[in-house]
């Protein structure tokens, strides 16, 4: 068992937010009145996974994506007074950390990612560095045979966007909604560039500049690294981490 603010300062040492420039606030975004036996992980702090932690008995959450962002309408009605009015009715603390969760070099989306689908990073690339470059733990003949393998380890489509068939040597990946690395990736020499979501200019520039671009799923993307970074926190502090899915196909 813990108290709330061990738990916070648990986090900010392992992911250290004051190093990111970020679109929301890291860290305790909701305080509840609970001491934590129970630790729930899930992507995102949806109203679904709020009901579930609580069902679950869970004394504090732990997300990627956060209640509040920059530029957000600040009133708290409609579906975001609901989210928060279950958190306070139940005294269950909420943590999200965003690019920091991203980032972290062992336990992060990218790193975890990158574990799951045989990659390893020797360098970095794209504003803060967020974005991880390297080769695989094996080799792929075409971007479109590393697509096959993504969309069987992730278990869902991957969209594939590839003009040139050649093998594949060096992947850059970035999780979630970094279609806009895409250019940092090309320029750090990747030939394959793996992300959660695809805008339309992406396309075009993976038919002009022979670098493949795959994208599998903002969500399917960063499923890993909040269990992977509350599953440590929960273990070095002696309490109990469940990860609860909540399915999204985006």
């Amino acid at each position: 068992m813990t108290d709330g603010k061990t738990l916070g300062e648990a986090f900010d040492a392992l992911l250290e937010p004051q190093k990111f420039r970020d679109y929301g606030p890291n860290g305790l975004q909701v305080e509840g009145d609970r001491a934590v036996k129970l630790l729930v992980s899930g992507v995102t702090a949806s109203r679904a996974l709020i009901e579930a932690a609580i069902e679950a008995q869970a004394d504090a959450i732990f997300v990627h994506h956060g209640l509040f962002w920059r530029g957000q309408d600040g009133r708290i009605t409609g579906w975001m007074r609901e989210r928060i009015r279950l958190l306070l009715t139940h005294g269950v603390h909420l943590f999200a950390y965003h690019l920091p969760l991203d980032a972290h070099p062992e336990l992060g989306n990218n790193a975890q990612l990158a574990r799951l689908l045989g990659l390893r990073a020797d360098g970095r690339f794209g504003e803060q560095d967020l974005g991880f470059i390297g080769a695989g733990a094996q080799s792929w003949a075409s971007p479109q045979f590393l697509a096959d393998h993504v969309a069987r380890v992730l278990g869902r489509s991957v969209t594939c966007v590839a003009q040139a068939p050649g093998p594949v040597r060096r992947v850059a990946w970035c999780t979630g909604g970094a279609q806009s690395y895409f250019e940092s990736a090309i320029a750090a020499g990747a030939d394959v560039f793996i992300t959660g979501e695809i805008s339309e200019p992406q396309a075009h520039l993976a038919r002009e500049t022979g670098v493949a671009f795959l994208a599998c799923g903002h969500h399917a993307s960063e499923r890993y690294g909040a269990p992977a970074v509350a599953g440590h926190i929960a273990k070095a502090l002696g309490i109990a981490h469940r990860f609860i899915e909540i399915d999204n196909p985006a």
